[in-house]
């Protein structure tokens, strides 16, 4: 196909593509940008297009990749990360200072359930906790995985009956999540 051809086809295809730009856009002068950017990649690319081809389709296409690319550059262009200590809560609904002790015996409860576990379960658990794989915990302690599964099973199993006051407190016992379930299912 000829340059000639391929630009009269691709002109034929503007005011489709137009209306396609303003309803991604909302805007006339974003949608003509958006037109003639489409165009300009069209022209660029020429040698990809092959003929006998849904050309409308494939303008489309272009259309609408540009317009996701160009709005993730918007969004991160304008994403701005606050590295400043947030020292002043305005309109904020939370308390300004929190009680960290509750959250004290909590953790010192956990590590203390997490300490009554014989090390065969705890060794497995921790590593799990820490990020290791099922694989590389078997590498390391030099057991099967159905083995490292089965350990780190029953010592979450043992966590839960150990600190069964906390799943109550936070309504994650068996009956408040039996509850959830039979709510989801109605």
């Amino acid at each position: 196909m000829t340059s000639i051809a391929f630009k009269q086809m691709v002109q034929k295809e503007a005011r489709p593509l137009k209306h396609y730009a303003y309803q991604l856009t909302r805007n006339v002068e974003d949608s003509n940008d958006l037109v003639q950017e489409t165009m300009l990649k069209a022209f660029t690319y020429q040698n990809k297009f092959e003929a006998g081809t849904n050309l409308k389709g494939w303008l489309y296409t272009i259309m609408k990749n540009t317009f996701i690319n160009n709005y993730r550059r918007m969004v991160k262009r304008n994403t701005f990360i606050d590295q400043t200590d947030n020292d002043y809560y305005l309109d904020s609904v939370s308390p300004l200072v929190k009680n960290e002790g509750e959250q004290k015996f909590i953790r010192q409860d956990i590590e203390s359930a997490i300490n009554k576990l014989p090390m065969n379960l705890s060794k497995p658990f921790t590593m799990n906790f820490k990020g290791f794989k099922y694989h590389e915990i078997a590498d390391i302690l030099h057991i099967p995985i159905g083995t490292v599964k089965t350990r780190i099973f029953v010592a979450r199993r043992q966590l839960r009956e150990n600190l069964h006051t906390y799943g109550k407190m936070y309504g994650m016992d068996s009956a408040s999540l039996s509850e959830r379930k039979d709510l989801c299912n109605s």
